[in-house]
């Protein structure tokens, strides 16, 4: 049995302890510690780390498939999965030594968010004193680190132009609760504060910093792996509620008749279109992470037209999945209002992460302006 042999299978059998926790999951806004430790412990937040720090180091497609399973379960889970993973990629930007301080704890979880306005770094001698507030911090209940993508300023406040990340441990920083939402209730993507605190310069890193590490996986940004990640969460989702619908449909009988819903003609057309969109979305997400993988491993280079290929493949099918929930969400009529039916927890976590910045329907802007020969502009 390979590797990934191993963890398909684990990954398998620790998804199937979420499901049942599902209720416990909402209600407590987070993964429960009982339910998450299992899945540290079994090494499934070091998947993208270098073997040279104890990870994984998957192919990403073979990640992709990983992610995919805990989200069929939950889609918080593999939210979490997919963020803090991708996250981990940053270990070959660090000097090795605090490389091995953070990552070399297998314990480790590492997430981050988007700053604020008015955050900055102020340079010092040896560091940098920070002051701001970062939001969306998935995973951050179970996390042990927690990393700031920050503005840097001169000594004397003048701001630079200069963006750099900067590694903190989760208990030097102040944890602000504001994570009251419907969907993706269980990722804990709450914000975190500092206010004047010192950060070592070798905690920190810029975004563009060559690797350590020669393996093609250090090749991607973490914009596509994003992209890509949240996109297979989006058809995971998708594919849980659309199996939902079916099942209903064979069991449920249609008010004021005596057939059950798979013997209504809309209901058969409609579960056809649904199946039609989902599989026509997960291929060619498939499709353009394979080529991007390919590419990587075979020139050690990432092109524009592979990023901007993930880059659309993704949002489509972050969209295409929320359609497709909405169709089955549809076909179960009433049953689906009620939230202790799986279809109303698929229609709140398709939405929610269909507002996500991965989900923005101005990427098919971005990708309609590169295949018309113009200048792309937008996050690829």
């Amino acid at each position: 049995m390979t590797e990934f042999e191993r963890l398909t299978d684990q990954a398998h059998d620790l998804a199937s302890t979420v499901a049942p926790a599902l209720s416990r999951i909402d209600a407590e806004r987070r993964i429960p510690e009982d339910i998450i430790r299992p899945i540290i412990d079994a090494g499934f937040f070091r998947l993208l780390l270098p073997k040279s720090l104890g990870g994984s180091e998957l192919p990403h497609p073979n990640f992709l498939k990983i992610v995919r399973i805990f989200a069929e379960s939950d889609a918080s889970a593999g939210w979490c999965i997919n963020q803090n993973n991708v996250f981990s990629t940053n270990a070959v930007r660090v000097h090795r030594s605090v490389a091995e301080e953070i990552w070399g704890n297998p314990k480790t979880v590492v997430t981050n968010g988007p700053p604020r306005s008015g955050t900055k770094a102020v340079k010092t001698d040896d560091g940098y004193l920070l002051t701001g507030t970062w939001d969306f911090s998935s995973g951050i209940s179970h996390a042990t680190w927690v990393a700031a993508l920050t503005p840097v300023h001169e000594s004397d406040g003048t701001a630079t132009k200069e963006m750099r990340v900067l590694l903190i441990p989760k208990s030097q920083v102040e944890i602000i609760d504001q994570w009251f939402v419907g969907g993706l209730r269980g990722t804990a993507s709450l914000s975190f504060k500092t206010e004047n605190l010192f950060v070592p310069a070798e905690r920190s890193y810029g975004q563009e910093e060559p690797s350590s590490e020669p393996g093609p996986l250090y090749v991607i940004h973490t914009t596509p792996m994003f992209a890509s990640g949240f996109a297979t969460v989006a058809l995971g989702v998708a594919r849980t509620a659309l199996n939902f619908a079916i099942d209903l449909t064979k069991r449920k009988t249609i008010q004021g008749a005596t057939s059950i819903l798979s013997a209504d003609t809309t209901t058969q057309r409609m579960i056809g279109e649904a199946e039609a969109s989902w599989n026509a979305a997960r291929t060619f997400l498939d499709e353009a992470t394979s080529k991007m993988w390919q590419t990587v491993t075979e020139t050690h280079q990432l092109p524009t037209a592979e990023r901007i290929q993930v880059r659309l493949a993704g949002t489509h099918a972050i969209r295409t999945s929320a359609d497709v929930v909405n169709s089955a969400y549809t076909i179960c009529g009433s049953t689906a209002i009620f939230d202790t039916n799986t279809i109303q927890r698929c229609f709140q976590d398709a939405h929610a992460i269909r507002q996500q910045i991965q989900g923005r329907p101005n990427h098919y802007d971005t990708a309609g302006q590169f295949y018309l020969g113009l200048e792309p502009k937008g996050i690829f």
